[in-house]
């Protein structure tokens, strides 16, 4: 008898597509969430495909801030684009379904670039520190292969730990329930599917968010405690503007991103607010890629005279 059960919760476990509900409560918002979107799509992809195309034009753009900067761009460029597309779809249409293996490649692709970019903006703190407090051994310090190596394991903690996540949270009979009250498939919509307790399933997940949310936030912590404690030993008032504005982007960034991303993950997965959720989760997936390059380049005078330069023809050097 134990056998019968359990061969038919696994062959339940996966239905032939889910059911995307969104704001299935809320019908009339559906229109305002689309436009909403279909901008910050549009936004997103037209601000992240301009810095790395002047970072690849302009020889002085070439530097390791900037080589982190086109991995945050093209971070941000493949995370709106696995996403936003979908959730065009179902706030235009009716029909809101979506395969199950394409839910098991949204939630994999999605939150592995989301963990990547917890680790890569630790990684442009770190240049952030060493720019502000070395700065006579800068260049030695981000070497070239230095920044390809802490690129390099920004990727591969980040979809590593989306490996994880996501074969645990895909494993989990759901027992038929095909319903997802969410924009997109995410680690805990999906856990309040299962019909099976998810409380290791929950453990595993607040342990993986500590180390890929909170101990790369912890490291960007006392880096910037460094940089505040340089930046006021410098006599100069326009000496301390200069590296505030160097450091200023970046955390704000790292403000909105890792602000939403710990309301959304190291909360127990039952005690998870539906609507704030969503919303937040829209936050962090739409709306943060598109200020990522105007909090970026807004306030930068050497990207303006980058654009200056590429679109005069002006030489570089």
């Amino acid at each position: 008898m134990n056998n019968d059960v359990s061969w038919k919760l696994h062959n339940q476990s996966y239905p032939g597509a889910f059911i995307l509900l969104g704001m299935a409560d809320h019908p009339h918002l559906e229109l305002l969430l689309f436009a909403v979107v279909l901008i910050c799509y549009v936004m997103t992809l037209l601000g992240n495909t301009v810095i790395i195309i002047m970072s690849c034009l302009d020889a002085r753009l070439k530097t390791p801030m900037y080589f982190f900067l086109n991995n945050l761009s093209f971070l941000d460029l493949c995370s709106t684009t696995s996403l936003g597309p979908q959730m065009l779809v179902n706030f235009w249409t009716k029909r809101k379904t979506i395969s199950s293996a394409a839910c098991a490649v949204q939630l994999y692709v999605s939150l592995g670039l989301g963990s990547t970019e917890c680790v890569l903006l630790a990684a442009m703190a770190y240049d952030r520190y060493a720019a502000v407090c070395q700065p006579l051994r800068y260049t030695i310090i981000m070497s070239h292969s230095i920044c390809f190596k802490m690129a390099a394991v920004s990727w591969v903690s980040g979809f590593g730990n989306s490996l994880v996540q996501s074969a645990m949270t895909l494993s989990l009979p759901f027992c038929g329930h095909n319903k997802i009250d969410h924009f997109f498939c995410e680690v805990p919509a999906l856990l309040r599917l299962s019909c099976v307790d998810t409380s290791v399933n929950e453990a595993e997940l607040l342990g993986s968010s500590v180390v890929i949310l909170l101990i790369p936030l912890i490291l960007i912590i006392i880096s910037y405690c460094y940089i505040t404690t340089a930046i006021l030993r410098i006599h100069s008032v326009e000496g301390r503007h200069k590296s505030f504005n160097t450091c200023a982007s970046h955390f704000t960034v790292v403000s909105l991103f890792y602000g939403s991303g710990i309301f959304s993950y190291l909360q127990p997965p039952s005690n998870y607010s539906r609507d704030q959720g969503k919303m937040m989760s829209l936050f962090y997936t739409m709306v943060a890629p598109v200020l990522n390059p105007l909090i970026y380049t807004l306030r930068n005078r050497e990207f303006h005279r980058a654009v200056k330069r590429v679109l005069c023809r002006e030489p570089a050097a």
